[in-house]
Order: structure tokens, then C-alpha cells, then sequence
């Protein structure tokens, strides 16, 4: 091998000069004291009465030689005094060059370099300010802009701190596309590695308020770096002596697989075991919770004004009503099959016995699509059929009201298909004629016999919108609600949409002659006034505190509730309970929850708003009057939304993982052995996946949520 050279003193020095500004200031003021020791040693050496000088300048001999070096004059005081010799007079002037030098050069260059380097260290972001009660964002993704925005609308003091490897210059240039310069002040954006504990101390990432993991969801290696991140984090804090946590850590995944993973196992307990609350988060179920639950999502340049989705099922479903809901997704992207599992988890309505909410795919390659959605769902399909139709070629279009029928996985003896979400997949093209056509046949029905709904969700946003431009006629005459999927920017369609859409009395008039009725006529909006724009990522973020509120206030009734009797405790006494201490009573029911159990309890909360739209519907009352939500339910009521919540319940927990029971570990089945078939649920085997008519006296608690949903809406309500 090679002899390894190098000449270390100079790699030494380079090191130290280029380090930092204390260190050049440091290494200036020893070049000045080696000068100044050299400088009394010559002018010793070579002599001179230089006391008289002092004594004519009145400054000790010992600073004599600073003196030469600072001041100005000093080299014409030595130079015209008649007793210095020459040889004094010429060491006095290498001194005073000497001193030129250091200060009128290196001095001036120091402070020049300190200060040009303090700049660069800002605009490059490695200079720390924050010290506590600021949010972090590690990573940097187009997503932040959303994320900033709902941190400041819920703090407007909030101090964000962005740590990212990425060129800070270029992600401060790109936020302020976003933000106001007095917003851009709250923003602190530090270099660092999101997976390095020297850069969590730098930022004091024990002492944030809220940790946002992030990543760039445009790296393959996304979810395993965002793993990893949350790994050093948990071990950067345990090592710590402290005991200040932040209080909650939201984790983004891309994979969808990985998403669920997280939300059904216990794979971070250490988080929960530091006091954190963890919240894992998915871009594409964020925006399906944006339209099916908030119905809205927020513009950043008019943050305060949000943009409305319509409701998908019209103004509510009663348990008298025929007609259901009907969501057809082109495309089986990440984005379609986000939307519909989130669909299948929050959709349930009292007709369920009349009609079931489905789910359609329109896909190229349903045939293999429909194999992998199926596999990844495989104990909801045990249960429940699906419906597929070639319609590739005009032959295969079968008459309608003929459907293939399958049942994948068939181990449960004949007790299957009572869920009320049914999943369809149609392969073909949706701008071929049997595609069109048999969307034509449902926008028809908008209205009559389903709520129909159309998501353009293919990864290609520009083939989104010629699709959502080019709908059949019926869709647009009916108003059927079509979602177009935009990568980054909404203005067209949203544009769109505005100019169409018409005040009541500046819509356009339709006519036409119907056959013994004469003239017919119907005001409405143009062409595109209900195309409405998803998925852009610079609005991707969506924090429900609202629907997570709800979900500790559920989980607080289950925890207190009296399982000899199953009931809740009364009304009378949760009254009783102070409002601050019933809160913090239910943070520390929601803290001990294992993550599946939060998550079933959120997904209720994200049911309520639609519970409250079939009880309004079945009062005959508008979909958005609030005004009777605080009344008791009636017996018939509880009935019907006991149905409702069972039903969720049951795809809840088939698409979270868990299995229904088959008879030889059914405890309903083998009474005398129930208490030994009861402990399969830490196995994800759940013996009360069934009709709710067959369930025992466990469908009371079913009842009595439902009694307590007036309850759990005061309080919300109140709390805001």
C-alpha cells in the first residue's frame, strides 16, 4: 500500500480559520499578541530611549509597543524625536507596518468575513434560535405549506422550525410563494438530517410542542427513512436526563400498506411509553377525510375562506329511503383506493337493508387490480361479494341487472353478504361506448335511485381533466359531482367551476316539449359548475382536532361505562363532572388505548357527521339544521342508528385486519367455552362480526351510543 501524506498543519489551520467567526477573532488576537511580544523584544534588542516617548505620550513602557501598533501618529513621534537612533527608527517602522497591516487590513477583513459569514450561516440555515414550544417539521415536501398553515391558524404566536437537508435558499424562496413576510417570520428553517441526534439537540427537539416527520414522499425510500427518523428519535429522548416530551409526533407514510400497518399494530410502544402521542398520516386518506368528512379544503391564499365540497349523499338517507350511494373511481391509483377504503369505513346509512353504499372501479386492468385489492382486504371478502364485468368488447356487456357474482375465501358457512358496502370492478376504458354509456345510465339515476359520484383518480392529472371535461351529457345535466385529481394547482378547475356556477336568479333557462305536458322548463348552472379539484399538495394536510375530540369523548363513555348492565354513565352525572377534569380524564383513557382501538374510535368520530345526517333526514329537517341535534332520540331512532353503527363497526375491523369467527371458534356457538374463545381478539378474531340481529346483549351498547350522540355534540360543540 501507498504511503498516506498529507501536510496536516496547514489541513489543521484550514479547519479552525474556516470553522466559525470566534475562531478567525481568535486566531487574529494571537498573531496581534505573538506581534506584540516580537515587536518589545526588538525594540529591547536594538534599544532607544523610548521612556522619554512615553513619558511625552503618557502611557507605560509596557503598552509602548501597542502604541506603535495602534496609533496613527506614533511612527512620526518616534521619527522626529531627536534622540532615537536610526536603527530604533527603523525597527519602530516595521512595528507600525506591523500594525498597519493588522489592524487597517486583517481587522477590517475579520469583521467583513465575520459578518458576510453570519449571512451565509442564515441563508443556509445553520444558525439556531428556538429553544422551546415551537413546532418541527423534519423533511421538506410540497406538503408543507399545509401543514404551516394549520399550525398558525391553530397558534398565531407558533414559531415552525423546517429541518431539512435540502438547499435552504431555494425552500425559503418556494414558501414565500405561500406566506406573508409577517407569516415568514414565524418560519425557522435549519439544516440538519432528519435521523441525526446531534441536529435534534441543535433544534431542541425535547422541547417542541408538535414533531411533524415528513419526508419527500417523491423519494423511493420515504416511509423507511421516516421509520428510521422516528427509531433516533425515540432513542435520542430516552438518552436525555429531562423529562419534557413534545406532545405528539405525526409520522407521514406514502405506502399505503404501511399506512395500515401503523394504525392496527404497536410497533412504536416506545413513543407511547415516553408520554408522545403518535399519529400516523397518509396524504391520500387526509384528502378522502377533506371530502367525506369535512367537505372542505383549505385555499392558501384565502386560508380563512375554505372551499366547499357538495355532500355525496344529498341531503341525508332515512331508513325508508331507496335510493343509495354510488362512488365510481376511474383509475385504481393509491389515491382510488385510499378514497374507497375510507368510504367503506365512514358511509353507512339506516337503508342499509334496502340498499347498499357500492364502490366501483373502472380500470384497464381491473382483472388484476380487483386480485390485489382483494387479497389486501381478504377477511372482508370472506364475508361480502364482489361484482365484476369485462366491458372491454360490446359483446361482453351484459343486460343490466345480471351481475358476476364471487365469493373469495368462502369459510364462513353460508353467513356471509350482510355488510353494507359491496365493491364492484368493470374492466374497460372510460371513454369507450360501453363505459359511457353505462355511466350515462347512472347519472340518470342521480337523485331517483342513487347518489352517484365520479372520482377521476389516475396518476396522470392532465388525462384527469380531458375526462372530467368530457363526461357524458348526463352527467352534467343531472349535477352529478365529478372530483378531478390535480397534482399541484386547483385554479383551472376551481375557476372553472366559479364561472359556471350562477346565482339563482342568473341561471339559464332549459327547455323542452314534453309529449302531452307542452313546454318544459328548469333553471340551472352551466356545463362544468360541479367539477371540483383533489390532491393538490400544497393543501394535502387536513388536522381533524375536531373529529379526534370526538374520539376521546367516545372512548371516554366505553371507558366508564358499566359493563354488568351496558350502560353508559348517565348524563345527569358526565353534567356533574367539570368540563376541564372530564377532558383530562379522557386524554388519559385515549393515552393507555393501544393504536387500533384509537383508530376504531376515530373512525366513529368521522361517522358521526353522517349518523347526524340520517337522523335529520329522518326528521324531516334540512341537512344542515343543527337546531334539534341536542333532542333525545326516540326508541325508533336508537334502533336505526344502533343498525347503522354495528355495520360500521363491522367493515371497521374486516378492513382493519380482523377476521370474523368461524364456528369452531365462535363463542356464540360454544357458550361453555366463551371465556377461552373471548381471548381470540388479541388475535384479530372477532366473534361479533355478524347481523346485528344476531348479536346478544352486546347490541345494548350499540343502543346506548346512540342515545349519547346529542351528548357527545354538546360537548364538541361547547369546546370549540
Amino acid at each position: 500500500m501507498k504511503e498516506k501524506r498529507c501536510k496536516s498543519r496547514w489541513l489543521i489551520f484550514d479547519r479552525i480559520l474556516s470553522h466559525d467567526s470566534l475562531r478567525q477573532v481568535l486566531i487574529l488576537f494571537g498573531i496581534l499578541l505573538v506581534v506584540y511580544c516580537l515587536s518589545f523584544v526588538l525594540l529591547e534588542i536594538f534599544g532607544g530611549n523610548w521612556q522619554k516617548i512615553c513619558d511625552k505620550k503618557q502611557i507605560n513602557l509596557l503598552l509602548f509597543p501597542l502604541y506603535l501598533l495602534i496609533d496613527d501618529n506614533a511612527f512620526s513621534s518616534v521619527y522626529n524625536c531627536k534622540e532615537i537612533d536610526g536603527k530604533a527608527v527603523f525597527v519602530a517602522c516595521l512595528i507600525y507596518i506591523a500594525g498597519v497591516i493588522i489592524f487597517t487590513g486583517m481587522i477590517i477583513s475579520v469583521m467583513t468575513n465575520m459578518l458576510g459569514r453570519r449571512v451565509e450561516d442564515y441563508k443556509e440555515g445553520h444558525i439556531h434560535y428556538l429553544i422551546s414550544g415551537h413546532y418541527v417539521i423534519m423533511g421538506y415536501d410540497e406538503i408543507l405549506p399545509s401543514i404551516i398553515t394549520h399550525i398558525l391558524e391553530k397558534d398565531k404566536d407558533a414559531y415552525v422550525l423546517i429541518l431539512t437537508s435540502y438547499e435552504v435558499v431555494r425552500i425559503r424562496e418556494k414558501l414565500q410563494k405561500s406566506f406573508s413576510e409577517k407569516q415568514m417570520n414565524r418560519i425557522i428553517i435549519n439544516y440538519g438530517h432528519r435521523v441525526s441526534a446531534d441536529a435534534y439537540q441543535k433544534i431542541h427537539l425535547e422541547t417542541a410542542e408538535q414533531v411533524y416527520v415528513v419526508g419527500n414522499h417523491e423519494l423511493p425510500a420515504h416511509d423507511a427513512v421516516n421509520v428510521e427518523c422516528m427509531d433516533s428519535i425515540c432513542s435520542y429522548l430516552n438518552k436525555l436526563q429531562s423529562d419534557q416530551r413534545p406532545n405528539r409526533i405525526t409520522c407521514f407514510f406514502k405506502d399505503l400498506d404501511t399506512y395500515a400497518a401503523f394504525k392496527t399494530s404497536e410497533i412504536f410502544q416506545e413513543v407511547s411509553k415516553l408520554g408522545i402521542e403518535f399519529m400516523p398520516y397518509n396524504i391520500f386518506t387526509g384528502w378522502a377525510n377533506q371530502i367525506f368528512v369535512k367537505q372542505e379544503y383549505r385555499d392558501l391564499n384565502s386560508p380563512a375562506s375554505p372551499c366547499k365540497y357538495p355532500c355525496i349523499y344529498g341531503q341525508g338517507i332515512s331508513s325508508d329511503d331507496d335510493r343509495y350511494v354510488h362512488l365510481v373511481f376511474v383509475g385504481t391509483t393509491n389515491f382510488a383506493v385510499a378514497f374507497a377504503m375510507e368510504a367503506a369505513h365512514i358511509l353507512h346509512f339506516p337503508n342499509a337493508h334496502k340498499a347498499k353504499t357500492r364502490i366501483t372501479f373502472i380500470d384497464r386492468n381491473a382483472d388484476k387490480e380487483k386480485e390485489e385489492f382483494i387479497i389486501r382486504n381478504r377477511h372482508f371478502f370472506e364475508i361480502q361479494p364482489f361484482y365484476y364485468y369485462d366491458m372491454t368488447e360490446a359483446q361482453d356487456r351484459e343486460p343490466e341487472g345480471i351481475r358476476d357474482e364471487y365469493v373469495c375465501f368462502d369459510r364462513c358457512n353460508g353467513n356471509s353478504g350482510f355488510l353494507d358496502v359491496e365493491f364492484e370492478f368493470i374492466k374497460g376504458d372510460v371513454f369507450s361506448k360501453n363505459i359511457q354509456d353505462r355511466i350515462t345510465i347512472w347519472a340518470t339515476e342521480h337523485g331517483k335511485k342513487q347518489y352517484f359520484s365520479i372520482f377521476l383518480a389516475q396518476a396522470d392529472q392532465r388525462q384527469n381533466f380531458v375526462m372530467g371535461m368530457n363526461m357524458p351529457d348526463a352527467v352534467y345535466e343531472m349535477e352529478v359531482p365529478v372530483f378531478i385529481r390535480q397534482d399541484r394547482s386547483d385554479n383551472f378547475v376551481t375557476n372553472l367551476r366559479k364561472a359556471d356556477q350562477r346565482a339563482e336568479d342568473d341561471k339559464m333557462v332549459y327547455s323542452r316539449v314534453q309529449k302531452g305536458e307542452g313546454i318544459v322548463q328548469k333553471r340551472c348552472n352551466a356545463r362544468y359548475a360541479n367539477v371540483y379539484p383533489f390532491g393538490m399538495n400544497k393543501t394535502a394536510y387536513c388536522d381533524d382536532e375536531y373529529s379526534l375530540k370526538q374520539a376521546k369523548l367516545i372512548n371516554y363513555l366505553y371507558e366508564t361505562a358499566d359493563y354488568s348492565t351496558y350502560k353508559f354513565k348517565s348524563k345527569l352525572a358526565l353534567d356533574a363532572i367539570p368540563r376541564d377534569r372530564l377532558l383530562a380524564d379522557a386524554e388519559v383513557f385515549w393515552d393507555k388505548l393501544t393504536v387500533a382501538l384509537k383508530w376504531s374510535n376515530i373512525y366513529n368520530a368521522y361517522a358521526m357527521k353522517i349518523k347526524l345526517t340520517s337522523l335529520r333526514s329522518m326528521r324531516k329537517l334540512d341537512i344542515c339544521d343543527q337546531s334539534c341535534d341536542d333532542r333525545q332520540l326516540s326508541e325508533e331512532e336508537v334502533n336505526e342508528l344502533a343498525k347503522v353503527e354495528h355495520n360500521r363497526w363491522n367493515v371497521e375491523k374486516l378492513l382493519m385486519g380482523y377476521r370474523k369467527a368461524r364456528n369452531e371458534e365462535d363463542k356464540y356457538e360454544h357458550g361453555e367455552y366463551a371465556s377461552e374463545l373471548n381471548n381470540n381478539k388479541k388475535l384479530f378474531i372477532h366473534h361479533d362480526i355478524r347481523p346485528f340481529d344476531q348479536l346478544n346483549i352486546i347490541k345494548e351498547l350499540d343502543k346506548e351510543f346512540a342515545r349519547y350522540i346529542p351528548w357527545i355534540m354538546k360537548m364538541t360543540r361547547e369546546n370549540d
